[in-house]
This record gives structure tokens, sequence and C-alpha cells, in this order.
């Protein structure tokens, strides 16, 4: 007779099927010879075999013995996922994992009667623990490896810190947070504890001034721990936030502010009072960047937070910014995306104040003008477009020539077929020679015929943008 086989809820068939409740709620803890049972026995049960059913071949098939074998399955039968039916002949029932899941898991009743006793008395006779909720406590520990200590201690930690009814799914998620945070041992629960008993007072303080008249809960201490270890704050700033509320909207709106200041980078009392101060001028900022901008926003608090704010934080000056609005406007940039593009590589040239910016506009405007005085030396008659800029700056910083030499070179080109391109090769024969002056290249100066051009002419591009626009250009190259 096969001595493992499986309920009559399963139905066997032709291939081993292992549920992910046991991959990812038994295998990970299990001992490794264990799993090979478990496993093994699994296949016996799941193809229905007669051959080698049998309690024997099982041991001498896995090379273990017969103790062994059954060591295993009695540790099985305590995780509740096999029932030992009988012992001569031995014979194993392998149980759904649903059950075990829905709370039929078996444990010896030796390994938690400490455990009972002492989480029992923690309640004072308050109210009794029930079955489920033992076998809740018993398969958070199994599963997570937590000492039965270190459960007990967290158990009397959520009764005295809650004062009143407390169910054992506040205590498991409080225990379950704590584990996430590597405390599974009494030692480091008692030290986390210790940390929470020295905010006690802080913590005292905050809720006075929030107007609520309570010891702290666990979840106003895991949030005060958040504020003073996480985001840096110290309490004078945290008291601080919390008087300005004028005790409205609880932990609750403590913990958006300080978010919030922490996300602007506002750690300090006197850092915090200045950012509130400012408020008022940055909603004023906010609504001006827009008007220039052409665009309206019901709502300003998102745009201040992803923009007008790190705009600032960056160091641009406010009247800088509004300037910039109007400078893409007239580029015709539409958007804020735009825009903090155009900030963006504003900021890459060191380009944070409105003198700076009217200097770097005035520089682009006399570069334009300069250009516009070469074309009119050619002969030609329209406005500077991106071609020209990009040239002009290719003569100028690539290859070094002065603009006595590009005056000179236009001024060679002018009666030609195609003066731009006429002039582009004379400038590009003498950066060859490196040539650097304008006697060097008067004495250099080509002959009529040295210089070839096309008979067809190259018409220039059509200018449609400002001065404004020429700005813009001139920073598009720059990488962010």
């Amino acid at each position: 007779m096969s001595f493992c086989k499986f309920s009559s809820e399963l139905v066997a068939n032709n291939k081993t099927e292992i549920d992910n409740i046991f991959i990812d709620n038994f295998l990970p803890n299990a001992p490794d010879l264990c799993v090979k049972v478990y496993l093994y026995g699994l296949y016996l049960a799941t193809n229905d075999l007669e051959f080698d059913n049998t309690f024997e071949a099982f041991a001498k098939k896995l090379g273990i013995s017969e103790l062994d074998l059954e060591t295993a399955f009695r540790y099985w039968e305590e995780q509740g996922l096999v029932q030992v039916l009988s012992t001569y002949p031995i014979q194993v029932l392998y149980k759904p994992l649903k059950d075990v899941i829905n709370g039929t898991r078996l444990y010896k009743p030796e390994k938690y009667e400490k455990f009972n006793t002492q989480a029992q008395e923690l309640f004072h006779g308050t109210r009794e623990i029930t079955k489920t909720e033992y076998g809740e406590y018993y398969n958070f520990l199994e599963k997570s490896g937590m000492e039965q200590e270190a459960l007990l201690m967290i158990i009397n930690y959520c009764l005295q810190s809650k004062k009143k009814a407390v169910g054992y799914s506040y205590i498991l998620t409080v225990a379950r947070n704590w584990v996430k945070e590597g405390i599974l041992t009494a030692k480091q629960v008692e030290e986390k504890l210790y940390e929470a008993e020295q905010a006690s007072t802080s913590l005292s303080a905050i809720l006075k001034v929030l107007g609520i008249k309570r010891s702290a809960s666990i979840d106003e201490r895991e949030l005060y721990q958040k504020w003073k270890e996480g985001m840096g704050f110290e309490d004078d700033a945290i008291l601080f936030v919390a008087e300005s509320m004028k005790k409205k909207g609880g932990f609750e709106k403590l913990n958006y502010l300080l978010e919030k200041y922490f996300l602007n980078g506002k750690f300090s009392v006197a850092e915090i009072k200045h950012f509130i101060a400012s408020q008022d001028e940055i909603y004023t900022l906010a609504k001006q960047v827009n008007r220039n901008l052409g665009v309206y926003y019901e709502s300003l608090d998102s745009e201040i937070e992803t923009y007008i704010n790190p705009w600032l934080n960056m160091g641009f000056e406010p009247k800088a910014l509004e300037d910039m609005a109007s400078y893409a406007f007239k580029s015709s940039i539409r958007s804020l995306d735009g825009l903090n593009n155009l900030v963006q590589k504003l900021y890459k040239l060191g380009i944070l104040t409105k003198s700076a910016l009217d200097e770097y506009l005035e520089n682009i405007v006399n570069i334009d003008n300069q250009i516009k005085k070469l074309l009119e030396d050619l002969g030609i008659s329209r406005r500077v477009n991106s071609f020209d800029r990009e040239s002009y700056k290719t003569w100028k910083n690539s290859w070094g020539l002065n603009d006595e030499i590009i005056e000179y070179a236009a001024s060679l080109s002018k009666d030609k077929l195609s003066p731009i391109q006429y002039m582009a090769r004379l400038l590009a024969s003498w950066h060859e020679q490196n040539i650097t002056s304008l006697d060097e290249a008067k004495r250099l100066s080509p002959k009529p015929a040295t210089v070839q051009t096309p008979k067809t002419e190259i018409k220039g591009r059509s200018y449609t943008k400002q001065d404004f626009q020429a700005m813009v250009q001139s920073i598009d190259e720059i990488e962010l």
C-alpha cells in the first residue's frame, strides 16, 4: 500500500506541480532535507505511483535513514502541509496548501506554550486571545524568523501606546514594519523602544502645540522618527511648523508641511520662516511668469512646486525669470516645460540675474548686427538666420579669424555670383594657411580666378523671428 498519497480534494495527474504558496511561505525557512523529502513525496503522490512508493524505498531513494525521513514528515506535519495518518506502517496524507493559509496549520503545543501564557498575561484580563489570533502570531513568527520574546515586547508596546482595545492585525502590522527595518531579536526591539522613549518628551510638546490631549500613537511615533532621522529636522523646527498650523490639521497636516519644506531644502527655523514669508511673492512671480509666457493655470500650487521653487532654489532672480518668460513667448515657446528647458540651459551658462541676461541678450544682438553688416557688405538684403549665425560662429570661434579678416573677405566676395559661398571658401583657405592678421590676408588675397564659384546662386534660408529668437537659438546646442 502506498504510504504517500493525496487527499480526496486533489486530483492526481502525470506531472508534479509545486504551489507558489510552498515556494514563498515554506521553502525559504525549511531545512534542506525536509524540502527534499516534501518534493519527492509530492512527486510520488501526484503521479499515484505504487512502484517503490513505500517508506523503505523512499528512504533508500533519497539516501537517508528511515528515522530522518519520519522526522522530516513530522516537520511538515507541524507546518500543516501533511498529516501522518498512521505510524506502523507509516502513511502520509498531503494536504491542499490553501487549507494552511486558511488557518489549519499545526504546531507542537510545547513550542509556543510559554509564549501563549506570557501573551495572555499582557492583556491583564481585558480580553482573551482567540485560537485564530494565536495562529496568526505563530504564522508570523515562523515566516519572519522573529524571536518570540521580541514579538511579546511589541505586543506590550502596542497595548501601552494605544491605551485602548488593540487587535492582533494592528500588532502584526507594527511587527512587520519593524521586520522590514531588520528588527528580529528582543535586543533590537529593546533598542528601538529606547529610542521611542527618548522621543517621548519632544512628542509630548508637539501634541500639546497641536492641541491633542493624549499620548502619541505608534503611527505618530513612526512619523516623528521619519522627520528626525529620515528628513533631518530638529525639534525646534518641527515645533515651529506645528505652531504655525494654529492647532489645525493634526499630525497629517504637520507631516504634509514638513515634507513640503524637505522637498524645498528648508530645514532650520530661519529657512522655514523665510520660505513662509516669501510665499506671497512666489505666487505673484508665478502669475507674472504665466502672463509673460501667455499661459493660464487655475491652480498655481503645482506650478510653484514643480518649476518656480526649483528655479529660485537654483539662484535665479525673479525678474530674470519674468524676462525669460517674455523672451520665450517671443520665440514661440508657450509652455512651462519649454521655458524650463530654456532656464536649464541658461543656468548652465551661469546666467541667473537680470543684468547677466540683458548682457547675454545684448551680446547676441550685437553679433546679429555684425552678421547683418556682413550681409550688407556682400550686397544681400535679408534678415539674419540660423545658418548665418552658425557660419559666423565657425569663422570666429573654430577657425580663430577676427572681424577685420572676415570683413575683408566680405569686401572681396561682394560682386561674386554666390558671395556667401565664395567668402566661406576664401576664409577656409586662409584658415588652412594659418592667416591671423589682415596684412597677411591682403598679401595672400586671391587673384580673380583662383577661387572658383558655382554657376548657380544658393539662396539664404528664410528668417521669421526677432532678436529674442536669436537668443534662444544661440543656446539650443547646449546639452543639459
